[in-house]
Formats: C-alpha cells, structure tokens, sequence
C-alpha cells in the first residue's frame, strides 16, 4: 500500500514538473510560421488579456456580455478585458518593458490606430504581420482596400487587423434646439448665441483632436492639402492659425466660460446627460440610439453631422511583441472578424460600430440582418454616413494639432 501510495506521488510529481513547460511551449507557439490548426488548438484553454480604452460602457457591455461567453463557449478562451484611460498609457508600457527586455508581457491583444499606431510600428512593438493568416479576415476583409492597408496614412503591413470602422458625428436634443449647425461657422454662430451649452473634450483626447481637425479642415480650406507628409510642423502651426483663432474666439461661450474643458468624452457625455450642455459628441454612430436604450440619454436625443462631412477611420486590433498568449490573441481576433461578431458588434443595442467587412463578401441572409440594425430617428442612414466621410489626417498632423492646441488655446 505505501508503494503505491509513492507511486502515485510520483506521477503527480511528474505530471506537475511538465505542466509548466508543455504550457510554455504551448503559449510560446510560433504563431507567425504555424498552422491555423495548430494555432487553434494551442489556443484552446488560454486567457487572453485584451488591453484597450475602457471609457465606453456600450463598448464594454458589448464586449463582457456577448463576446466573452461566446469564445468561452465556442473556443475555449478567456477573454479578460483591461480597461485603460488612453492608449497612449498602453503604448508607453510597452516602450518600458521593450527597454527592460521583458520577453512575457502581460497583454495580448491591443487596440489602436492613427498615432498610437505609428509609435508601435516605429518602435517594433508589435509581433509582426499577422493579419493575412487570419481565416476571417481573407475570406471577409478587402485587406487591399486603402481604407484598410493604411492607418492614418501609415502602410498597416498586417501588423494589425481592422476592426471596425468610425465615423464622427454629434449628437443633439431635439426638444433643446431643432436646428442643429451644419457648418463649423454656423457652430460659431450657435455658441455665442447659447453661451454655456457647448464644449468640447480637452485634446489629446482623440474626440476633442477630432473635432479640433474638422475645423482645421472647414476653416483653412479642405483636407486635400494635408494628404502629404508633415514637412515642418511650427510652419503648419503658424499656417493654422485660422483654426486657433477660431477655437478661442468660441472659447468664452462654452460651458464655464471655457476656463475648463472636459478631460473626456465620458465627462462629456455626462454634462450633456444633465442637461448643463445641448450637444455631445463622437466616433460612434449609433451611440444616440445606444445612450437612450440605456436611459441616460434624453429620448429627444439625435445625431447629425456636418454637411461638408465628418472624419472617419478604421481602428484596428494587433498583437504585442511579447504578447504571453499569443495563439489566444490570434483566435479572438479572428472571432472578433466573424460576421457573427461583426454584426452584433454594429448592432446598436451593444456597440453600433460599422464592421470592417466588405458587405459584397456577405451572405444575402447576413446582408439582411445588417440592413435592419439602422432603424429609428437617432441614428442617421448609412448611406448619409457614407456620403459625409472624410479621411483622417497622418499620425503627424494629429500630434501637431494637439500640440498646437496646447500652446494656442489652452494657455492662452
């Protein structure tokens, strides 16, 4: 009895001694130059820590109660979402643990665009071009498409898979004003005619820098001008100054005489939920329909845009260098391409996000359930979407306008 109480041990000894390294390898597949079967199958049981801005409770919502049970349930992975401030917090931990040689981070799979983007690929923190090996993203996605290989004019080169696509657009209450502005001059107008009922988040948060960008355009005559490289950043400064002037003159009639601008979106969002401000403002084009469904949006709540348009990008998942999981980060975003989770993603009643698939390479039943999720007074039609997009500035003129809306706005 005792030797078989030694032996029994022993193979538990065993079975624990292999344990770390049969997971080891597992994780630490090569990703990369493996399979897809392979990489499925190595994935199966992993967590996958998804590091992403976690301001939206529609984004989060869509993400903890409808894709986490699924991978669960379909794929055996854990999905944990991380919430972040910014993303540029998740890119600066990125550059610190690339400087210390930390080979097993502790994110799997990030999400990014534009500038944020651009840091990662100039700074190799990324695993390395993925996105073509994803079933999904071939069988979907027009990975050739200019509004797909570039992100904010920068080559994607698979370094990362597109996940949706978002277009700016403001939000109104009806019972408040029935005519919205339709030009950043008539915005002008409105605002010192309602002092107080307008603001704007404080770049470099990315919907105050996107609203800062379309008076750039409207005010120095057209995006078409900066489809070239930044050449020199203090003569583009000094070149917009159009657009300084403008945001300052507005300055004194917004919310608390401007002497303070919201820090977010979600602050925002919330001044306009209370009531203290008329309008809100960003990337999503459901969030009206989203926000009321939830009651915290008046139900006299309604999105419109401008009419010489509106920016739009596609925003993107990639993978860390030295992501832990790396086969599970492959398989959720590939679930994440599926037209399943595209299209619950786009539903409204989570997200309301534009998919990033090519809606020819849908079934004729999938192209039905997209066309009946854009219902209702407070979202507008896609085909008004579509035709009131305008491209995103380089990574480069992003920072610039912030930048300059530091020195000429916020400190003046």
């Amino acid at each position: 009895m005792k030797r078989i109480s030694l032996l029994l041990l022993g193979f538990i000894l065993l079975l624990t001694a292999c344990t770390p390294a049969e997971n080891s390898e597992k994780n630490q597949l090569d990703v990369l130059n493996s399979e897809w079967e392979e990489i499925e199958k190595a994935a199966e049981g992993q967590t996958v820590n998804l590091y992403m801005w976690g301001g939206s409770d529609s984004i989060n919502n869509y993400l903890d109660e409808w894709a986490a049970p699924r991978l669960k349930e379909e794929a055996g992975i854990n999905l944990n979402r991380v919430p972040m401030n910014d993303t540029k917090d998740i890119i600066n931990q990125l550059l610190n643990e690339k400087q210390v040689n930390k080979e097993e981070g502790s994110m799997d799979v990030i999400w990014l665009n534009g500038e944020n983007f651009k840091l990662s690929k100039e700074n190799d923190l990324l695993l390395g071009s993925f996105a073509e090996k994803l079933p999904n993203a071939k069988k979907y996605i027009d990975l050739e498409s200019p509004a797909i290989n570039t992100d904010f004019g920068e080559e994607v080169n698979g370094l990362e898979a597109p996940w949706g696509i978002s277009q700016f657009v403001f939000v109104y209450d009806e019972a408040k004003m029935k005519n919205p502005p339709q030009s950043m001059k008539e915005l002008q107008k409105w605002v010192q005619e309602n002092p107080g009922k307008f603001t704007y988040p404080a770049p470099p948060d990315f919907t105050g820098s996107a609203f800062a960008r379309m008076a750039l355009y409207e005010l120095t005559g057209g995006y078409d001008q900066y489809s070239s490289p930044l050449e020199n950043e203090e003569q583009f400064i000094q070149s917009s100054a159009d657009l300084w002037n403008y945001l300052n003159d507005i300055e004194p009639y917004l919310w608390r005489e401007g002497k303070t601008y919201p820090e977010s979106l979600a602050k925002t969002d919330q001044l306009y939920a209370n009531g203290e401000i008329w309008m809100t403002m960003g990337y999503d084009p459901a969030r009206a329909a989203t926000e009321i469904k939830n009651g915290r949006f008046p139900e006299t709540s309604k999105a419109f845009v401008l009419s010489g348009g509106t920016v739009s990008n596609t925003h993107y998942l990639s993978i860390p260098f030295n992501a832990s999981n790396k086969a599970g980060a492959m398989a959720v975003i590939n679930y994440f391409l599926s037209p399943e989770a595209q299209i619950a993603k786009q539903d409204p009643d989570y997200w309301g996000d534009l998919m990033a698939l090519d809606p020819e390479k849908l079934s004729e039943q999938q192209k039905e359930k997209v066309n009946g999720l854009f219902d209702g007074d407070s979202i507008l039609p896609i085909e008004t979407l579509a035709n009131h997009r305008l491209p995103e500035l380089s990574a480069d003129y992003v920072e610039a306008v912030e930048k300059g809306w530091m020195e000429h706005v916020a400190k003046e």
